[in-house]
């Protein structure tokens, strides 16, 4: 008996982990990238192989620019001063949750990826702790509880009430911080009125409550091992290989062309933005509803930041810390943002020996990071929150690069807009990645795309 040939657009942490998923239920998997490596947005950069010119255009690929620099990018490139690090495209953290799913995914080719962990801080004035210390769970127990044992139909009734009226009802004492940091964080939204409750105590439950992780070597490692799994089990990865069309007849997929080729598949996964879907897709075989709403979906946004240290606290490595700048001007007003240094600790293999690098990011939307002006703010609060946590950091930094990144998840979940189901209204053809209809954002959203989509193919 033949297997059922299953197409998948896109090299992305969806398409790799819907690839792999497919293959243990017996598919033929063909994955093919238009770019000359796997990983999408979950890329890590080779500083020293690059120019200013070369990494200028890779980061123009995934709408993203440097916009502040210390000394200049000019100078940093000249003087090699980026030499011997690893820089992801920007800010990444995994969710707790999903480093489980993603160990019986791949069982035994997990053995190659090291996982860093931390809970989430806070500075408090001269000195850090945790954001939500032992005492604070035992006050929040009741809600806890009621949260990881409610059931869907429970979470749907949450669906269309805002987090700011959650805060309204539930947020007293330590529970109004956590109702307004995490839902911005699990979004990438800050305005809490554009937030669903439903989704967010969705997502929470998905990431078990736990904190963040990394990996050793940066996230395209997680990448590289899914597309080692795929390859080793019969998969097949074509890079530089991009798809100039989806073949539809009569609103049913049927193939893709590339190169000029056309192959035939019975399965296709569109694992590229969804608003790109119609640049390969004739939007004819549609409902004219469904173009019009794949075409507006906005992204989210952020500004990031690396910044590279003589010196370092022993007492910070590892740490991620969390914050929320108050009365910037941005869309709701306040920017929520983490700081982290598990890439600062020398085992995670990102920095030259003797240096360190801290990765930080601080939410706000498409529209804003392409305005000078807000993105100057966002720069003053990143830098400013750093500052609470390493006081004379300035003193002690060698370099320090912002990447402002204007379509950073594929779709905002908002109370408005929800995302697109993986289910298209074409036979055959489903949307996976980040910007559908699964909990959680980017990886996050992404890997449960692909177990949502294992369990509608028969």
């Amino acid at each position: 008996m033949n297997k059922k040939k299953v197409c998948i657009i896109g090299a992305g942490i969806g398409g790799l982990t819907a690839g792999a998923l497919l293959l243990q239920k017996g598919y033929s998997v063909d994955i093919f990238e238009k770019e000359p490596m796997v990983g999408g947005r979950a890329l890590s950069i080779d500083m020293s192989s690059h120019t200013i010119d070369s990494y200028k255009q890779l980061l123009a690929r995934f709408n993203t620019c440097i916009v502040f620099s210390e000394p200049t990018l000019e100078d940093i490139f000249k003087n090699k001063m980026l030499d011997g690090y690893t820089l992801d495209l920007g800010f990444h953290m995994i969710g707790g949750g999903i480093i489980q799913k993603l160990r019986n995914m791949i069982m035994e080719q997990y053995q190659n990826i090291t996982i860093y962990e931390s809970r989430l801080f806070e500075q408090k004035n001269s000195h850090f702790g945790y954001f939500v210390t032992t005492a604070d769970k035992i006050s929040m127990l009741p809600n806890i509880l009621r949260l990881l044992l409610a059931g869907e139909k429970k979470m749907k009734e949450f669906d269309d009430v805002t987090i700011t009226e959650t805060i309204k009802k539930y947020g007293k004492g330590k529970m109004k911080d956590v109702l307004e940091l995490n839902p911005r964080l699990i979004s990438t939204i800050n305005n809490l009125g554009l937030i669903s409750t439903g989704e967010v105590f969705r997502t929470q439950k998905d990431m078990r409550l736990r904190g963040v992780n990394y990996p050793k070597n940066g996230l395209l490692t997680i990448s590289q091992t899914i597309a080692g799994y795929i390859e080793k089990n019969g998969g097949k990865i074509h890079v530089n290989s991009p798809v100039t069309k989806i073949i539809i007849r009569d609103k049913k997929a049927e193939g893709v062309i590339v190169n000029e080729e056309e192959f035939s598949f019975d399965v296709i996964l569109s694992n590229i933005v969804v608003q790109k879907l119609f640049t390969i897709a004739d939007e004819s075989q549609f409902p004219g509803e469904y173009v019009t709403a794949m075409k507006t979906y906005e992204g989210t946004a952020s500004l990031c930041a690396y910044y590279a240290f003589k010196q370092m606290n022993p007492q910070l490595l590892g740490k991620s810390f969390v914050f929320i700048a108050r009365n910037i001007g941005v869309d709701g007003n306040d920017a929520a943002g983490m700081i982290d240094f598990i890439t600062a600790k020398p085992e995670t293999g990102l920095s030259p020996a003797s240096e360190y690098l801290v990765q930080a990011y601080i939410i706000c939307t498409p529209k804003e990071a392409r305005d000078r002006t807000i993105l100057d703010k966002l720069k003053k609060a990143l830098d400013k929150n750093l500052q609470r946590i390493i006081p004379d950091f300035q003193s002690q930094l060698k370099w320090a690069i912002y990447p402002a990144t204007w379509h950073l998840d594929g779709v905002a979940k908002t109370i408005h807009h929800l995302k697109p189901d993986i289910q298209t209204p074409v036979e055959n053809l489903y949307v996976i990645g980040d910007c559908v209809k699964a909990p959680g954002i980017g990886i996050n959203c992404a890997i449960n795309s692909a177990q949502i989509i294992q369990k509608i193919l028969p």
